[in-house]
């Protein structure tokens, strides 16, 4: 039976990319076989070659075959799924080849129209003024942004107004994947429906939050792209800033787009602006050097092929402090890095002690309560408590315990964070997409700490890679008695 879904035309700009080889068409594929797309809906890719449209269904076929496993890839699903593939050539330099897509898009003047700008952003004002120009922009058309927009906020700001003269606020989609993942959108339904977390939920219970975005691969050949962000602007200021204001943001008066987002710009706009000195003690960059990954020796970050000297980190570590009357003295403890030890991703929730122990437990912490929210390898929710150990002593002895608060999944195929984003772009449902006060909010907060980098308040430290980053982030948290939660 078909899910009927909104009837649309989806142009991917960028469509031969890596990002769209490798995420966007394996998404559409599964949304195609679980009918969440519109049987006639067509999946329009933009390309800089001339290619026939069997040519690029040919090319297509080989990309789902290399990124998708060979249970989920059916020869059957995709001549249905390639039903609804074309492709254009358009040259962003050549104004008139928008005609192409100018011709194809009037077949069906009256469709919906998603725009996805899988390219680098400074490309999104001349295609959004190209749409405008061949009259593609409709009332129901949308645009979707991949993130970061911009180096700090001037550049961002820049690129959302070249854009907003083309499509309005409530059009433009700016897209963060990690939002679309099941276990992060979890946040809010075990925050908001669980009376047991409820009271707790604050700077009386709560000790401190950990925020962690491990990579165990490096740079690899995206020397030239990641070199002009760096782990700050590419990773903190953006994915780990969402999962922040999801653990901290007050409950919203309904689950309506706005209302959601208006609680996550009043976290943002609460961010303790940091001071120089600040900067000096609760920051920490780094870079990675020679090492051992996955069992192999690995180059460090300058010693590439083509690479120079470079001030951009691939490590940064942060304590972040929110100046409202839930978390007042609550330390949020980001971090996130490229050739760590592995491969993670995880909130974890710490909770204070008991005030007064009445076990012995030979002289360990018996109050270890924490809330570990896994995202990556493995989507996973343990709340981790202290029971009795089994046994005849004389002495009553604690252990942590693992309580499973995962959903077990109703379907053989788990959906990627892409599915739902690309889903809701369809359904015309803005919830898990960035507004504009709210990129500009954090720009705001991040900007601060660039600059005093940019100035060399704090050095550049070294890590070697496989390791979890360098001594100084063990130290940023050590200072306040606290120690990162590795397992």
């Amino acid at each position: 039976m078909e899910i009927v879904e909104n009837l649309c035309d989806i142009t991917i700009f960028g469509g031969h990319g890596d990002l769209a080889f490798r995420k966007l068409m394996p998404a559409f594929y599964h949304l195609c076989n679980d009918k969440y797309l519109n049987s006639e809906s067509r999946i329009i890719t933009v390309a800089r070659q001339n290619m026939s449209r069997s040519e690029h269904i040919d090319l297509i076929k080989v990309k789902l075959q290399e990124f998708l496993t060979k249970k989920d890839f059916n020869e059957l699903q995709f001549e249905q799924f390639s039903k609804k593939l074309h492709v254009v050539e358009i040259d962003f330099d050549d104004e008139k080849s928008y005609k192409n897509l100018q011709s194809l898009l009037e077949e069906y003047p009256d469709r919906e129209r998603v725009n996805y700008l899988s390219t680098s952003p400074s490309f999104y004002g001349s295609i959004c003024k190209s749409l405008s120009k061949f009259e593609l922009i409709t009332s129901q058309s949308r645009v979707v942004l991949e993130k970061p927009i911009g180096r700090d906020l001037k550049s961002s700001r820049k690129i959302n107004v070249e854009v907003l003269k083309y499509f309005q606020e409530s059009q433009i989609y700016r897209i963060d994947h990690y939002l679309g993942k099941d276990t992060v959108q979890n946040i809010m339904a075990l925050r908001f429906s669980n009376r047991l977390f409820m009271p707790l939920w604050d700077s009386s219970n709560i000790d401190h939050v950990q925020i962690t975005v491990s990579e165990s691969v490096g740079v690899e050949g995206r020397w030239g792209y990641y070199d002009e962000y760096g782990a700050m602007r590419d990773m903190i200021q953006n994915h780990l800033m969402q999962l922040l204001c999801l653990v901290a943001m007050e409950p919203p008066c309904s689950l309506e787009a706005d209302s959601v987002r208006d609680e996550k710009v009043k976290v943002l706009r609460s961010l303790r602006l940091m001071s120089p000195a600040d900067i000096e003690q609760k920051t920490v960059r780094a870079q990675y050097s020679a090492g051992s990954s996955e069992g192999g020796p690995v180059p460090g970050y300058l010693e590439g092929e083509g690479m120079s000297e470079s001030t951009t980190e691939t490590f940064a570590a942060l304590r972040v402090d929110i100046d409202n009357w839930r978390w007042n003295g609550v330390p949020f403890y980001l971090r996130s890095g490229k050739r760590m030890r592995g491969r993670n991703s995880e909130i974890v929730i710490q909770f204070k002690n008991v005030p007064h122990s009445i076990f012995a437990n030979k002289g360990s912490c018996i109050s270890e309560n924490k809330l570990v929210i896994s995202l990556q390898p493995k989507e996973s929710i343990q709340l981790k408590l202290m029971n009795k150990i089994p046994g005849l002593s004389d002495q009553m002895r604690l252990q942590q315990v693992d309580l499973e608060l995962n959903t077990p999944l109703q379907t053989t195929h788990k959906p990627d964070a892409y599915e739902r984003l690309l889903l809701d772009v369809i359904r015309s449902n803005p919830t898990l997409f960035m507004r504009l006060d709210e990129v500009e909010a954090a720009w705001k907060w991040a900007d601060v700490i660039l600059e005093g980098w940019a100035e060399n308040i704090v050095s550049m430290k070294s890590y070697s890679a496989g390791l979890d980053g360098p001594s100084a982030a063990m130290q940023l948290i050590a200072r306040d008695g606290r120690s990162w939660h590795d397992e």
